[in-house]
């Protein structure tokens, strides 16, 4: 699923407050608070989470052999004018 600092770092890098991201995922911002201080989250929630953030443009990383969890934002095509 999303780990609680994956939500941390996809709401850096997407500039959004607690607010921004409860908003997005249609959850309330106390929600979005209780998971990132460490209460555990539905898989519902979890995935409104992830809905919200792909839409903005950002993709999560699973841990692999060559380091740990994370996001980044997708490619953007570029358009040639």
């Amino acid at each position: 699923m999303v780990t609680r600092e994956q939500v941390r770092m996809a709401r850096a890098a997407l500039d959004w407050t607690v607010r921004d991201l409860a908003r997005e995922a249609g959850v309330s911002a106390n929600t979005v608070s209780r998971y990132e201080n460490g209460t555990d989250a539905m898989g519902d929630t979890l995935m409104r989470f992830r809905r919200a953030f792909e839409s903005a443009g950002i993709l999560f990383i699973d841990a692999d052999e060559t380091g740990g969890q994370g996001v980044r934002f997708k490619l953007r095509e570029r358009t040639l004018d």
